[in-house]
């Protein structure tokens, strides 16, 4: 139906940088809202940030002006960069896509597999 496939994650240290990219694929129409979440062991998942198909964004206060947003929308793909990371940003990352119209009407809950972050100190 719809299939999002993420790269880019991997090890960085201390105050470096990542650029995450998750490319949906399948009978897509649109994408209304993608978004990255994050989950460390231990923690709840937690939305980092969204984007819309026009460009609105939200963050998750504590990645606000490290981390930024974006997406082609003619290749319904999404991009996180996130710059001067740190320990606490170390998690799995998971790309979403809500808000998906098809061939099979409209759709939410789509997910990526996930990307590993690992953030050395």
């Amino acid at each position: 139906q719809v299939q999002l496939v993420e790269s880019g994650g991997g090890l960085v240290q201390a105050g470096g940088s990542l650029r995450l990219s998750c490319a949906a694929s399948g009978s897509i129409f649109s994408i209304n809202i993608m978004g990255w979440y994050r989950q460390a062991p231990g923690k709840q998942r937690e939305l980092v940030a969204t984007i819309t198909k026009s460009g609105s964004t939200n963050y998750v206060d504590s990645v606000k002006g490290r981390f930024t947003i974006s997406r082609d929308n003619a290749k319904n793909t999404v991009y996180l960069q996130m710059n001067s990371l740190n320990p606490e940003d170390a998690a799995v990352y998971y790309c979403n896509a809500d808000q998906v119209r098809g061939p099979f009407g409209y759709a939410s809950g789509f997910w990526g597999q996930g990307t590993q972050v690992t953030v050395s100190s």
